[in-house]
């Protein structure tokens, strides 16, 4: 009865306002490249310091919540991810808008997120502090294989070689060790120059490798940036739900990876949808038509980056550990105004707590009908500007977007510079999300390979270190299964072709 009273507060005008300002804003702003959902968050946390604890935390939610989701936006339209966490939705979103399917794959990303956020808040009410328990199972060796699954993920889903999709990645690699290290304090790679003592920034990284070589075709091509066919068709939110209905399987499976991949601490959304998008086409029954435009692959990755909105909420509440880096805002915002996270959470600040829940549970329904609204209204923006204002229109955002990050200019120079490359790289068949994901996941593999080597070295047994826990054998077994499994495939479906053949021939 108590949980029910704590969840009607969330109703109340205030919250319902705060709730619908912000899911509006973080929608904006995650569709802009360059200001991620942690941007959002952060600028805003101090608008939340003289407010209740509970709406400051809806407020907080809910433009997380929209951030999210609105990377999706350039994503499917410009092939430039808002976040991060929307790269694996440029495999099918961008063609899907190539091919004039950009109104519908916004609807199927809007169905997507709204599904995968609510798997996740369910989960964080009622699974919080079981999950919580499965996160202290990770230490830096888990995360070491984590992060090398994730690569292996990414190279394996290549659109035309696996070895350009392992190339790339370790370009990426050798990208993050730029600067100083993650352990240690080894300057690497900076050639005395002080710019790159700070690394080679992820964000500012992502605009250069995915935006500027749409920037360069768009200038370099006559032709129309997206397909339109002059038939007025709306949000065609009955062809998505009949879409999404169909694959409700993947659906669901998408979100329960995504809560799950979101509870361990710095995994994110990239892992979560490039873990699920790669599950979604093991068992598809036509596997080729991912990365050309099949709808399933949109639903699989926005269900799942969505759902690390509510599963990231599980570590970083029961155990003060954020699941991601928004989550670490938000965590300094509960301490500012005077919260500890831990048990207590869900007993002495019941109240607060599940207030708050109930605020992402609303915040991620405003999800639909704010999403189709909004994404109505971008994509005819999108195929109605000319590109003689559309490319200044983008290439600004870029510029701005990049250079807010760190207040930076030697920033915009390196995602240029970048950029630039990324186009060249592209006309050889080298795609920009393994050399992306290789600079994301770079530090997480890092810091747990170096402290993995440190304890295995104290302990006598680098090899039992590494390769004695069940939870590190699982991931191996995983990360061999992606990479070998696409290869076991083709050869029987070749093996297969050739019977076929010869069966034909024969009589």
């Amino acid at each position: 009865m108590d949980l029910i009273v704590h969840a009607l507060g969330a109703l109340s005008p205030l919250n319902l306002a705060l709730a619908l300002l912000g899911v509006t804003a973080g929608i904006v702003i995650g569709a802009l490249p360059g200001l991620s959902a942690t941007m959002a968050v952060a600028v805003l946390v101090p608008v939340t310091f003289g407010m209740a604890p509970e709406s400051a935390l809806i407020m907080l939610g809910a433009i997380y919540t929209g951030a999210i989701y609105g990377g999706s936006y350039s994503a499917i339209l410009v092939n430039t991810p808002g976040t991060p966490s929307a790269i694996a939705t440029t495999f099918d979103g961008y063609p899907m808008a190539r091919r004039g399917d950009g109104d519908l794959a916004v609807t199927l990303s809007t169905i997507a997120s709204v599904v995968g956020g609510l798997v996740g808040v369910l989960a964080l009410l009622l699974l919080a502090p079981l999950l919580a328990q499965v996160a202290l199972s990770f230490g830096p060796v888990e995360y070491f294989w984590l992060a090398i699954f994730g690569l292996t993920l990414i190279s394996a889903l290549s659109e035309d070689s696996t070895l350009k999709g392992f190339m790339g990645a370790g370009f990426g690699l050798l990208l993050s060790t730029v600067g100083v290290a993650v352990i240690g304090g080894d300057i690497r790679y900076t050639y005395g120059s002080p710019v790159l003592l700070g690394g080679i920034e992820t964000v500012s990284a992502l605009i250069g490798l995915y935006c500027i070589p749409v920037l360069i075709d768009l200038v370099a091509t006559p032709a129309a940036h997206l397909k339109v066919d002059g038939v007025s068709r709306g949000v065609r939110f009955r062809e998505g739900m009949a879409i999404a209905i169909k694959g409700k399987l993947n659906l669901l499976r998408s979100a329960t990876i995504g809560t799950g991949v979101a509870i361990l601490p710095g995994a994110g959304g990239s892992i979560a949808s490039l873990v699920s998008y790669s599950e979604a086409r093991r068992v598809a029954d036509e596997p080729a038509s991912f990365g050309k435009g099949n709808p399933q692959g949109v639903l699989a990755t926005e269900a799942a980056n969505n759902a690390t909105v509510g599963g990231g909420f599980i570590p970083t509440l029961v155990l003060g550990i954020p699941g991601t880096p928004p989550d670490a805002v938000i965590l300094g915002a509960l301490l500012v105004q005077g919260f500890r996270t831990g048990p207590e959470l869900f007993t002495t600040n019941a109240g607060i707590t599940y207030t708050f829940v109930a605020g992402l549970f609303l915040a991620t329904c405003l999800l639909l009908p704010l999403g189709l609204l909004i994404g109505r209204y971008a994509f005819k923006s999108i195929i109605s500007i000319p590109k003689a204002l559309l490319v200044p229109t983008i290439a600004f955002m870029t510029v701005i977007g990049t250079y807010a990050i760190r207040n930076s200019a030697s920033d915009v120079v390196i995602m240029l510079c970048l950029g630039v490359l990324g186009w060249v790289l592209n006309r050889y068949g080298f795609r920009p999300s393994p050399i992306v994901l290789g600079l994301i996941l770079g530090p997480i593999a890092e810091q747990g390979f170096v402290q993995g080597f440190l304890m295995g070295r104290a302990s006598g047994s680098l090899f039992a270190t590494f390769f004695g826990g069940p939870i590190s054998l699982t991931i191996i077994a995983l990360s061999l299964l992606s990479v070998f499994y696409p290869m076991v495939k083709a050869r029987r479906e070749a093996r297969r072709q050739d019977k076929t053949i010869n069966g034909e021939a024969s009589p």
